[in-house]
């Protein structure tokens, strides 16, 4: 017996539920930016039913624009900000106990180079070797370095578009009907196999999600920069009781 899961999708309304159940899928990781896990956990519940489980994670966008690390954190009991520095963030996952995972890696600017994969191989409990977004030599690249490090595989759609959700997925040997079963099979290592489309298909899947990559990291993001203090996952919120205050890059 096999459980499908998109280890990682950013967007979940009734489209993307819909496209998951058509592809198969049995559980979907939802882990938008800028949005705290409260918030997360509620939307992830509102659309979790007998045919579909939705699971709340959290990509924290650690660093500086200039220099920035996705990392993507399963199980957390406690909301982590945004805008720290890494690593703080891999040592607050470390205090929660909770399960990390590690997006696109060496990827454009936003993610976690082969030095951090050195420095914090034994928090990480998965590596992504293939994304819907990279071309062949990047997910090579992926492939190369968890095998480096001896890091288990995991694939998403990493769908910022609805349409996306479906074309890649993770399939464990387990079956998994909740969100601590989940957490349990990434943090021992438990079989799966890495299945994704090929094809003209997939390619045109690569150029949309490209194209809507280029459109977030202009005008929406850098936007959202200026926003110090009140955006909900700014480590200066309200939200975070101080915690973080003496933390926050911007």
């Amino acid at each position: 017996m096999t459980f499908r899961v998109d280890c990682h999708v950013k967007v979940l309304d009734d489209r993307v539920v819909e496209r998951a159940k058509q592809a198969g899928l049995d559980a979907l990781v939802y882990a938008p930016h800028f949005t705290r896990l409260p918030e997360i956990r509620e939307r992830t519940a509102a659309y979790s039913d007998d045919e579909l489980l939705v699971i709340p994670a959290r990509e924290v966008f650690t660093g500086t624009w200039r220099n920035r690390k996705h990392v993507l954190a399963l199980g957390l009991e406690e909301p982590v900000p945004d805008f720290i520095p890494l690593e703080t963030a891999m040592a607050e996952f470390e205090r929660q106990d909770a399960t990390v995972l590690v997006p696109h890696p060496t990827f454009a600017n936003v993610s976690l180079e082969r030095s951090d994969l050195e420095a914090y191989a034994k928090t990480i409990d998965a590596l992504e070797i293939f994304n819907p977004k990279h071309f062949p030599m990047h997910n090579r690249r992926a492939r190369t370095l968890g095998e480096a490090f001896s890091l288990p595989p995991i694939t998403s759609s990493y769908a910022h578009l609805p349409r996306t959700v479906g074309v890649a997925h993770t399939a464990f040997e387990t079956p998994i009907e909740s969100e601590a079963d989940l957490v349990t099979a990434l943090r021992d290592g438990v079989a799966r196999r890495v299945v994704y489309k090929s094809g003209l298909n997939r390619w045109a899947t690569t150029a949309t999600e490209l194209g809507h990559l280029v459109y977030e990291n202009t005008w929406e993001k850098v936007d959202r920069l200026f926003l110090s203090g009140t955006e909900p996952t700014h480590p200066e919120h309200i939200a975070y009781d101080g915690r973080f205050d003496d933390e926050a890059v911007y």
